[in-house]
């Protein structure tokens, strides 16, 4: 990836619609939503944006450290895809999907980097626990500040989808074509059994493997494989999903683009204002998507008590200097803060099995992708449930919001 230059400046605070792009932001989930944006009038887009559900976050909560000057010329932001069953879109929910995403502002590239759900990192309190556990306990508010923590950044905004809504964008735009392994077959159509019943829609089997056009409850099936490559490979199926979605929506009609604005835009949830995401739809037509890449790029799976299996980076700094370089360009000037620093020293003493890491409010021991039973017939398809366990539980049902602890 060619060298891009960044002006580097000290951190200053949110001024407005100049230093935050919101349009970009719904745009990296949902494609082509903004489209509706650029060519219906500013009332009408207001009554639209009026579904949506926003948040305030508190800047003083956001853990970025004074250590790392912020670029400019480029936004940072996180976009959350949520795993919820309830429809449910703040603390309660486990992040099913974690992308830092980066807009440059002047060539209105975003370029994305998902972050592995199961990576060991710090939390707020200074236990440590798996990456997705942050947004079930502490919401939007605390998953940012994870992402800033342990990885220097400097998030002050976010977007949440529930990632069920993706069924109906999918649908909404005729099914997207995405290129299926053999491998891949069963798995996507034991996770179809799971996923219709959240819908409410009927399942249809695939029936071999190859490029295809996908209905909403088969692409987000695809999307949720994890036994097949693990977490690394899920993230790599999501960002090709995110892809097909967008080339979809750059060719749909008005209609199509209200119709999906209408189911989507209630399950999604951000800290951007009205003001904000109007000021930046204008420039929807602009934004593309560039490179994107799973992080962490160096990292062992360790099995830890309380928390289950957890990817361990072999040494943060250089893992996070590297997310930097990709983020904002190939020699971009970094030097790691002595947080991250610490935090390396002791995610590795931790996840090599040392000490005490889930022993905080955050106990969560997720070690199954427990909407999934990994015991799979040799038939593509099996109609009863011995391929499908619907009885492990979800992991939203792991998270008990009146007691506020994890449970086994």
């Amino acid at each position: 990836m060619a060298a891009r230059r960044r002006r580097r400046g000290r951190r200053k605070q949110k001024r407005g619609f100049s230093s935050w792009s919101a349009g970009a932001k719904v745009a990296a989930i949902i494609g082509g939503t903004f489209l509706f944006l650029m060519t219906c009038g500013i009332v009408i887009v207001a009554q639209k944006l009026g579904k949506i559900d926003y948040q305030k976050i508190d800047p003083k909560r956001l853990s970025i450290s004074e250590e790392v000057e912020r670029q400019t010329g480029v936004v940072t932001f996180a976009l959350f895809g949520l795993d919820s069953r309830t429809g449910q879109l703040d603390r309660g929910t486990l992040s099913d999907t974690m992308i830092i995403a980066v807009l440059d502002r002047e060539t209105k590239e975003i370029t994305m980097s998902s972050v592995y759900r199961d990576t060991l990192v710090q939390m707020e309190d200074g236990s440590y626990n798996k990456a997705n556990a942050a947004y079930a306990f502490g919401g939007p508010q605390e998953a940012i500040s994870m992402l800033n923590r342990n990885f220097d950044l400097n998030i002050e905004d976010y977007v949440s989808v529930n990632f069920n809504a993706l069924v109906n964008v999918i649908d909404a735009l005729g099914g997207v074509d995405l290129d299926v392994t053999e491998d891949e077959v069963p798995h996507l159509n034991n996770y179809q059994v799971e996923t219709s019943k959240v819908v409410g829609q009927e399942r249809i089997p695939l029936e071999h493997g190859g490029m295809q056009t996908l209905n909403g409850v088969q692409a987000v099936s695809f999307a949720r494989i994890r036994i097949i490559g693990g977490d690394q490979q899920r993230t790599e199926r999501q960002r090709r999903l995110i892809q097909a979605i967008t080339d979809k929506a750059q060719t749909a009609s008005l209609s199509t683009i209200n119709k999906i604005i209408d189911q989507v835009f209630p399950q999604i949830s951000t800290s951007l204002s009205l003001g904000e995401i109007l000021d930046y739809a204008k420039d929807a037509f602009k934004y593309k998507l560039g490179e994107s890449k799973g992080f962490p790029y160096d990292q062992f799976y360790n099995t830890l008590s309380g928390i289950g299996s957890v990817g361990v980076v072999n040494d943060l700094p250089a893992d996070v200097t590297g997310l930097h370089q990709f983020l904002y360009g190939a020699g971009t000037p970094y030097t790691p803060s002595s947080t991250v620093v610490e935090i390396g020293q002791e995610m590795l003493y931790r996840g090599q099995g040392n000490g005490s890491s889930g022993n905080s409010k955050y106990d969560n021991d997720d070690t199954n992708d427990s909407s999934y039973s990994e015991e799979t017939s040799n038939e593509y398809y099996s109609d009863d449930s011995d391929s499908y366990n619907d009885d492990i539980g979800s992991d939203e049902s792991e998270y008990n919001e009146s007691s506020g602890e994890m449970t086994e």
